[in-house]
């Protein structure tokens, strides 16, 4: 019986990929940080807060914005 090389890549994947699913954990494990480039209260951190906020209900941990102005503030 002969097996075609695209198959045996097939193949290949589905023996690595199924153990590897089986012990998946839940993902965010701890906090998250939301680093935003710029200072506070800036148009960019009010939308960083609301993204941060419904990120936070959706993966039920809690995300936490930090402002980190670069070098040109």
């Amino acid at each position: 019986m002969r097996i075609l090389p695209g198959a045996r890549f097939l193949l290949a994947f589905a023996l690595i990929a199924v153990p590897a699913s089986g012990g998946a954990q839940n993902w965010p494990e701890r906090p998250v940080r939301l680093i935003i480039p710029l200072g506070a209260g800036s148009a960019t951190d009010i939308v960083g807060r609301l993204y941060a906020d419904r990120l936070s209900k959706r993966w039920g941990q809690p995300v936490v914005v930090e402002n980190r102005p670069g070098g040109t503030s």
